[in-house]
C-alpha cells in the first residue's frame, strides 16, 4: 500500500452583474464564544457569492435573524467591489472601502476576506487560487481555479498522466510530475499564464513529490536515480541537486517548514510509513510523535501557523484527514467516513482542503479543524474526478 500510495502519487462563475436588484442573506459567526449574526446584502450574484464564501467558514452559519452586522457588496467598478459594513440600531458603519481585484469575482473574494479580518481579527482565505488534478477529459491534467471553482483554467492537455501540481509561494508557476514525454515520472515547472513548461529533473527512475521552498529559491524533491528513493535539494532552475537522506527506506511527500529551514517528509524506516523532520540541509532525521496511527503520511504544513501540521492517518480500513500540534504534543483526527486524504491548509491556519474519496467519486471539500462543522464540498460535478489540490492565498 505504501509504495503504490507514495511510489506513484508520492508527491503523491459566474458573471458579476451590476444589477440594481438586492439580495439578502443572513450568516451568522461565532468568536469568542459569542454568536454573532451577519446580513449579507447587495447585488444577487455578489450576495450569492459571498453566501457561497462565508458557508465553507467554520465561524459562520446561516440564521434567519438577529443580525449584528450587515455587509453590504456592491460593484464599483471594473475589478472592483464596495464593501460596507453596519452594525447597531440604528445602523452605524464600520467600514466602507472599495475594494480592487483581477476581476469582479476576485474582489469580491477579497471584499469578504475584508469582511472576515474586520470581524474575527483573523485572516480570511476566499481569495485563494488552486491548482489541483481532474479527470474530466479522460485522463489526470493540470488545472488551476480560483478557491470555488470559478475561472478554471485547463493548464495541460498531455492526455498523460500528471501528479501533485504545487504551486511556487508567487504563484507564477507550477511544479508537478508527469508521464506525458518519456512514460516515466518526471518533475516538470509550468507557467500557466503563457503555457510555457521547463524539465525540471528527468532522471532514471522515479522523479516526484517536487515543492519550491517559502522563497521560491529551492525544491525539494523525490528521487531514485541513486537506485533507491531519497529526498533530494536543488536550485528552483534544477542545478546542484544534493541528497539529504541516506537510507534503505522509502523517502516520500517532503514538505518545507514555514521559515524553509526544515523539512518534514514521510518514512517507512521504521516499519511503517511515519512523519520525519530534519534540517533542509541535510543531516539527521527526527520522528514526529503523532501517536495516533500506525500509517502518518501526505503532511503539511502550516505557515499561518507553524505549530500546526496536517497529515494523512490511516483509521479503520480508511485513511482520514489529521493534525498534530508541536506546542502540545497532540494528535487530533478531523475527517470522518469514506477516505480522507491530501490535505492543504489554507491561509487562515484554521481550514484544510483535502480530496474525499467514496466510491468512484473524487472531490475536494474545505473542513474547519476548531469547530465540528461538517465540511463542505467545493468542487463541481461538472469537473469530474477532482484531487490533489494546493492552495495559495492571492
Amino acid at each position: 500500500m505504501f509504495r503504490i500510495l507514495f511510489s506513484l502519487v508520492f508527491a503523491g462563475v459566474m458573471a458579476v452583474s451590476a444589477a440594481a436588484q438586492t439580495k439578502e442573506l443572513t450568516v451568522e459567526v461565532k468568536a469568542d464564544l459569542k454568536t454573532k449574526a451577519v446580513r449579507i446584502t447587495g447585488s444577487p450574484e455578489l450576495a450569492g457569492l459571498a453566501t457561497t464564501a462565508f458557508k465553507t467558514h467554520g465561524a459562520f452559519r446561516l440564521a434567519p435573524t438577529g443580525a449584528s452586522f450587515t455587509l453590504n457588496f456592491t460593484p464599483a467598478g471594473a475589478n472592483q467591489v464596495r464593501l460596507e459594513i453596519t452594525t447597531g440600531t440604528p445602523a452605524r458603519s464600520v467600514l466602507n472601502q472599495v475594494v480592487n481585484g483581477t476581476s469582479t469575482r476576485n474582489a469580491l473574494f477579497r471584499a469578504a476576506d475584508l469582511a472576515v479580518q474586520q470581524i474575527t481579527k483573523q485572516p480570511g482565505y476566499f481569495a485563494g487560487r488552486l491548482t489541483f488534478i481532474s479527470e474530466r477529459t479522460g485522463h489526470r491534467e493540470v488545472y488551476t481555479s480560483d478557491l470555488f471553482f470559478g475561472e478554471v483554467l485547463q493548464v495541460t492537455h498531455d492526455k498523460a498522466q500528471a501528479l501533485s501540481p504545487r504551486w511556487s509561494p508567487d504563484g507564477s508557476r507550477i511544479i508537478y510530475t508527469s508521464f506525458f514525454r518519456s512514460g516515466s515520472p518526471d518533475i516538470y515547472i509550468m507557467n500557466p499564464g503563457t503555457g510555457q513548461r521547463t524539465t525540471f529533473a528527468s532522471f532514471k527512475g522515479t522523479n516526484g513529490g517536487a515543492r519550491f521552498s517559502p522563497d521560491g529559491g529551492r525544491v525539494a524533491a523525490v528521487l531514485s536515480a541513486g537506485g533507491n528513493q531519497e529526498i533530494f535539494v536543488a536550485s528552483a532552475s534544477g542545478q546542484g541537486f544534493r541528497r539529504i537522506t541516506n537510507s534503505p527506506s522509502i523517502e516520500a511527500s517532503p514538505v518545507w517548514s514555514p521559515d524553509g529551514s526544515r523539512l518534514l517528509f514521510t518514512s517507512d524506516r521504521g516499519g511503517r510509513p511515519a512523519l520525519f523532520t530534519m534540517a533542509a540541509s541535510g543531516g539527521g532525521a527526527t520522528r514526529l510523535p503523532t501517536n495516533i496511527s500506525g500509517y502518518c503520511a501526505e503532511p503539511d504544513w502550516s505557515r499561518a501557523k507553524p505549530n500546526m501540521i496536517a497529515f494523512t492517518a490511516a483509521v479503520g480500513s480508511g485513511f482520514q484527514i489529521a493534525i498534530y500540534d508541536s506546542s502540545t504534543r497532540q494528535s487530533q483526527i478531523i475527517t470522518k467516513g469514506g477516505d480522507s486524504v491530501e490535505a492543504c491548509w489554507l491561509a487562515d491556519g484554521r481550514h484544510i482542503l483535502y480530496t474525499s474519496r467514496s466510491a468512484n467519486v473524487r472531490q475536494i471539500k474545505i473542513v474547519d479543524t476548531e469547530s465540528p462543522k461538517a465540511p463542505v464540498t467545493i468542487s463541481p460535478s461538472a469537473l469530474g474526478q477532482v484531487s490533489q489540490a494546493n492552495y495559495i492565498k492571492r
